[in-house]
């Protein structure tokens, strides 16, 4: 384990010794202190409550202390704090029936609700220091949790008894393999990655590449049927991270649905961008993304309009690309726009919000980007990662490092770990205009001198929100959805920002409703009075599509039109690069 564990060390410092690392007191380290200041501020201004919150700490931990002495005379004592039925941590039945471990549990337990009651009992906080004293106290507490080590988890110690310790020794030299496989920082193994290939058993919708750029391909996809709708789709996709979350296998592939069901389905798949792209702005990517994309797509098929898709920040890419070309243009070239879990108001944003709330946290990651031209995907994965820590983050390193197993291949898994690198200059752009600043929602965007007013929007917009989404929250998604000028069909989605949307009809899971234009501030109230349907939302949004221009035209072949021969299959090139 030791000589394991060397290896683990070795691959963490030798980045680090050869200057290909500068590591420097994150911003967060230096917001977590600040924020917890603010928290205590409240506490210990006051004499009183200081002491009235000292003594409810004492007679918790003295309620736990009496009950644990009963229970050891013998006595049947009800436990002080019982977890969650869904908190998976503490299934194994020696949480409770042995006397250590329920003791270690229920003061876990106590500290958590109290350190709870620390953050939302604290009066006089803002909404966003509120939110990021909540967002860091989850962290901490779940950071603490008995289950994460070997001497106070009852499974992990069965284990290292029973195999001798050789379940850290595994574990210690899958440590290593990440660090290395992560250049220096630690890149969590969450599938058997070894299962997977883009191209081979990920995204293989048949299709050709028939236009690139420096920042995009353009894929056209192959036809299933015999004559299709007049009017194509164009998908634009976060840049974020890898167009195929829609196109990750034959069950699962929003994709092959829409081609299954008759239409000339195009997408747009990112270039994952080097230093050699620091300096693309924003404005480039719309101009070289979507209204390239556009063009190309008009010109194959011949269709005086199109309809889009943006998905995340794809959708928020798409509703700036259609608030420009309102500002810019007569012609209406977008029949429809569709947008999954996308934000055009930041002022309720998820809990990526709370990392880009401030100057100095974009200036720190500003910094960050300037030593290569980019930020890396890695550590735009492990926030994702840490905004669910503890299904996405503990659960691995537990079963990874401390129980040595190998994780099962898992395709929603891996497409997670293949991020994708943000150019400084657009990333730059995205998070001050739009979490920083707000300035789309406000009407004080700009790109090109052109300034942006969502309310010109006239395109027809179906929007789709998921109740549980933590990253593009629902209640944020509906307020944006009010914004546009046009007619708006919003739905909200059960489940969160994946699987309320990769979620095909033939699974049967979930469900959605549907009602009135949003209106207001309150998505749950929009819920009470709309109507609640089973299932997956996507025949939902065909025939909406659908009613639009019914007219069919024969099937287009990918790489026939004149001037746009196949360059090579889908999915292309651009998007197995990897990080």
């Amino acid at each position: 384990m030791m000589e394991q564990g060397g290896r683990a060390l070795a691959a963490f410092m030798k980045p680090r010794e050869e200057g290909k690392i500068h590591d420097e007191p994150p911003q967060q380290v230096i917001d977590v202190v600040t924020t917890f200041g603010k928290v205590m501020e409240y506490w210990m201004r006051d004499a009183k409550r200081a002491i009235e919150l000292q003594t409810s700490i004492g007679h918790a931990y003295l309620d736990l202390w009496a009950n644990t002495m009963r229970r050891l005379a013998g006595e049947t004592s009800p436990p002080i704090a019982v977890p969650d039925p869904r908190d998976r941590r503490f299934s194994d039945p020696e949480w409770s029936s042995n006397t250590y471990f329920d003791f270690l549990k229920q003061a876990y337990l106590v500290t958590s609700r109290l350190a709870n009651h620390l953050v939302e009992d604290a009066e006089g906080l803002d909404p966003v220091t509120r939110r990021k004293a909540d967002f860091y106290m989850k962290q901490v507490v779940n950071a603490i949790a008995p289950s994460n080590f070997v001497f106070t988890n009852p499974e992990l110690l069965r284990l290292t008894l029973q195999s001798n310790a050789e379940n850290l020794v595994r574990g210690m030299k899958m440590l290593a393999e990440d660090i290395e496989a992560g250049h220096g920082e630690l890149k969590i193994r969450q599938s058997d990655n070894s299962k997977f290939e883009v191209g081979r058993n990920l995204a293989i919708t048949p299709g050709k590449v028939v236009y690139q750029n420096e920042l995009m391909q353009l894929i056209q996809y192959t036809p299933t049927t015999p004559t299709v709708l007049n009017t194509p789709l164009l998908i634009v996709p976060p840049w974020i991270n890898k167009y195929y979350i829609l196109d990750l296998n034959p069950e699962k592939s929003f994709i092959k649905y829409c081609v299954d069901n008759g239409i000339t389905v195009f997408t747009i798949s990112w270039v994952n961008p080097d230093e050699h792209l620091a300096q693309k702005t924003f404005a480039d990517y719309m101009r070289e993304g979507p209204l390239e994309a556009l063009d190309i797509v008009l010109k194959i098929t011949g269709a005086p309009s199109a309809h889009t898709l943006g998905y995340c920040v794809g959708g928020t890419m798409l509703s700036i690309t259609m608030a420009y070309l309102s500002a810019v243009s007569t012609a209406e070239r977008i029949r429809s726009a569709t947008m999954f879990t996308a934000q055009v108001d930041f002022e309720r944003g998820g809990d990526l919000k709370l990392f880009t709330s401030d100057e100095t946290q974009i200036e720190a990651i500003e910094r960050q980007m300037a030593e290569h031209g980019y930020l890396e995907g890695g550590k735009m994965a492990m926030i994702f990662n840490f905004l669910r820590s503890n299904d996405l983050v503990w659960p691995y390193i537990i079963s990874n490092y401390l129980k040595g197993e190998q994780p099962f291949p898992f395709d929603l898994l891996y497409w997670n770990s293949d991020s994708t690198r943000m150019p400084a200059a657009n990333h730059s752009y995205y998070l001050r205009n739009c979490y920083l600043d707000n300035n789309l929602s406000k009407g004080a965007m700009e790109i090109d001198g052109v300034t942006l007013d969502l309310k010109k929007i006239l395109v027809p917009i179906y929007t789709v929100a998921t109740r549980e989404d933590h990253i593009a929250p629902a209640e944020s998604v509906y307020i944006g959805a009010s914004m546009f000028g046009g007619d708006v069909e919003f739905v909200c989605a059960g489940s969160g920002h994946i699987a309320g949307i990769i979620n095909p009809p033939a699974g049967k899971k979930y469900q959605y409703w549907t009602g009135a234009r949003p209106q207001g501030e309150n998505v749950e109230a929009w819920i009470k009075r709309s109507t609640e349907h089973p299932g997956s939302w996507w025949p939902h949004w065909l025939e909406w599509v659908r009613h639009f221009d019914p007219t069919e035209v024969p099937a287009r072949i990918p790489g026939t039109a004149a001037g746009y021969p196949a360059i090579e299959d889908a999915p292309g090139s651009y998007v197995k690069v990897r990080a």
